[in-house]
C-alpha cells in the first residue's frame, strides 16, 4: 500500500471493482481505453465517462456516446439502453461551428504541440457545441487527435469534434454539418493560438528550474513510448528532476516487451501505471514549477497541485528532464512559427 493512502477508501475501491468484475467488465484502469484492442467501432453506441475518452470515441473513431456520470454506466451495462438523445443521434452529432486553420503555417498544423494548443483554444470558444475543423492534414496521427480530444474536453464542455478530411464523419465540410449551415465560422488566427499557447504556462515564459515533469495524459501510447525512447536513449535525466510517464498496464507492458520502457527507466524516468499524476501517492516530486505536453494536465494542475506549469513539446519535456530547466525550441515554440 502506498504511504499516505486512506486504506478504507483502498478497500472500497477493490470492493467496488470487484463488483464490476462480476458484472462482465475487464478491469483496465485507464484514461484512454481506446488505445486497447478490441474497442468498438464506427456507429457503435457505447456508454463512457471520461472526458477525453468521450471525445476520442465520438471524433476519431465515430462510436457514439454521450458524457456519462458514474454508475450511470452501470444501469445500461444491466439494461442495454441508453436514451436515444444528443450524440447518439445524427442531429445531435451535426458541426455548429467551424475553426477554420487553413491560414497557418503548414508545417505548424502538423506538429501535436498546435494539437493540444488547438484542442484548448477550440473548448474555450466552441464551449458545449460540437466543432468541425478545417485545414487539419490528413495524415494527422492519433496521437494528435488525442490532444485535441483531451484539451477540448479539458477547457470546455466539448465531447465531440470533426475535422475535415480527417475523422470518419467528416469526409467534407457538408458531411460533417449535416448539409446544413453553421452557427459560427472562426478564423484562427496566429495571435489566437499564441495567446491560448501562453496561457497554458502559468509559470510565463521564463526559463528555470523545475522538479517534474509530466508525461501521459492521457496515458501515454506506445507511439508515444517510441518517441520518448529515441529521444532519451543513452543520456541521464538530471538528478533534480522526476521524470513521470502515466499510462496503462497494457501499454506498458507492450513498451517492455519492445525495450522502451527499459531505455527510459535506464535514463531515471518512472513509469506510472492504471492512475494519474494529478493525485497518484507515488507522486513525490508535484511542486514548484513542473513541465508537461499536455494541455489537458497544464489546464487542471494549478487547481489542483502546488505547482506552476511551463507548458511545451515532448521533445521540450525530455531535453527539460535532462538539463533541469525549462527548454523550449524556437522552431516549436517562437512567435514566428506561430505565424506571427
Amino acid at each position: 500500500m502506498c504511504d499516505g493512502a486512506d486504506p478504507v477508501v483502498l478497500a472500497g475501491s477493490r470492493e467496488l471493482a470487484g463488483l464490476y468484475v462480476k458484472l462482465g467488465c475487464r478491469p483496465v484502469w485507464t484514461c484512454a481505453p481506446y488505445q486497447l484492442p478490441g474497442g468498438p467501432d464506427l456507429g457503435d453506441h457505447i456508454i463512457v465517462g471520461e472526458s477525453n475518452a468521450v471525445a476520442y470515441y465520438n471524433s476519431v473513431v465515430g462510436a457514439r456516446t454521450n458524457k456519462y456520470g458514474d454508475f450511470l454506466d452501470v444501469c445500461a451495462g444491466l439494461t442495454g439502453r441508453v436514451p436515444f438523445a444528443g450524440l447518439h443521434t445524427d442531429e445531435g452529432r451535426r458541426a455548429r461551428v467551424c475553426f477554420d486553420i487553413n491560414g497557418l503555417p503548414e508545417g505548424l498544423r502538423r506538429s501535436e504541440l498546435f494539437c493540444h494548443v488547438l484542442g484548448h483554444l477550440m473548448g474555450r470558444q466552441a464551449g458545449s457545441r460540437v466543432p468541425v475543423i478545417a485545414g487539419l492534414p490528413p495524415e494527422t496521427p492519433a496521437d494528435s487527435l488525442k490532444a485535441i480530444a483531451a484539451a477540448g474536453a479539458a477547457s470546455g464542455g466539448i465531447a465531440m469534434y470533426h475535422a475535415v478530411g480527417v475523422t470518419p464523419e467528416a469526409p467534407a465540410l457538408e458531411a460533417a454539418t449535416g448539409g446544413r449551415g453553421l452557427d459560427e465560422t472562426i478564423t484562427v488566427t496566429a495571435r489566437m493560438l499564441v495567446a491560448a499557447r501562453d496561457s497554458l504556462s502559468s509559470a510565463g515564459p521564463v526559463s528555470g528550474p523545475v522538479s517534474m515533469v509530466a508525461l501521459g495524459t492521457p496515458h501515454f501510447s506506445l507511439t508515444e513510448f517510441e518517441r520518448a525512447a529515441a529521444l532519451i536513449e543513452g543520456r541521464r535525466i538530471s538528478p533534480d528532476v522526476a521524470l513521470y510517464i502515466s499510462t496503462s498496464r497494457f501499454v506498458a507492458e507492450l513498451a517492455a516487451n519492445r525495450g522502451w520502457a527499459e531505455v527510459l527507466e535506464r535514463a531515471g524516468a518512472a513509469i506510472l501505471v492504471d492512475t494519474c499524476t494529478y493525485f497518484a501517492p507515488a507522486v513525490r516530486a508535484a511542486r514548484g514549477r513542473v513541465m508537461t505536453n499536455s494541455a489537458k494536465w497544464a489546464y487542471y494542475a494549478p487547481g489542483l497541485l502546488p505547482v506552476e506549469v511551463a507548458f511545451g513539446s515532448l521533445e521540450d519535456c525530455i531535453e527539460t528532464a535532462i538539463r533541469g530547466e525549462v527548454t523550449r525550441r524556437d522552431t516549436v515554440w517562437s512567435d514566428r512559427a506561430w505565424g506571427l
